[in-house]
């Protein structure tokens, strides 16, 4: 009987499912937006919106509060519509750009809030400044894209910020300090 036992313990690990490392996917930049909106002057809604970026997922579909995410792109790949809008967000007033030339999300922790849903925490770095932000994120797909024949992921994300968190408030509050964000995003597998 005692010779029997490390066999049984073999026999149990052997038949024991492996566990799935996390995958590595790369943003697809030709369908990944960033979209913000904010309140000008009670009048109208403007928006704005950072496309062409890129950034990582490290995406683990057994235990998916051990994935991760990391997405850094430059100011100057913001879409506003006017040009003096741009020109001006991209000063001292706003963005400083000339100094802080690049904005960067890192995950921190994830909450799975359900099946395709979870709370996504993260430093968020704009005009020189990181706080922790939550995003609300979906996933709206896993699955293999028809055309790339590769596996593929679709995210949607919204969060609030403050303006004045990162010495972003001119004019605060006639136009208001909060900024709502829309991600939307999709990833490929890793080569």
């Amino acid at each position: 009987m005692i010779r029997l036992a490390p066999l049984s313990l073999i026999a149990a690990l052997a038949a024991a499912p492996v566990l799935a490392a996390p995958e590595a996917y790369v943003l697809d930049a030709s369908h990944s937006q960033i979209l913000f909106s904010y309140n000008h002057l009670g009048f109208s809604t403007s928006y704005g919106m950072f496309s062409g970026f890129e950034g990582a997922i490290s995406f683990d579909a057994e235990d998916p509060a051990k994935s991760s995410v990391t997405v850094e792109f430059p100011v100057t790949t913001l879409l506003t519509g006017w040009q003096e809008r741009f020109d001006h967000f991209m000063t001292a007033d706003f963005f400083n750009a000339e100094v802080n030339k690049t904005v960067k999300f890192v995950s921190t922790g994830i909450e799975v809030t359900g099946d395709t849903t979870a709370r996504i925490t993260g430093d968020l770095t704009i005009n020189g400044v990181t706080k922790p932000v939550v995003l609300d994120t979906v996933l709206n797909q896993k699955g293999d894209h028809p055309m790339a024949n590769k596996p593929w992921l679709g995210f949607t994300a919204t969060t609030t910020v403050l303006r004045t968190d990162y010495n972003l408030g001119q004019f605060a509050p006639y136009i208001s300090d909060e900024v709502k964000i829309d991600i939307s995003i999709e990833a490929m597998k890793a080569e």
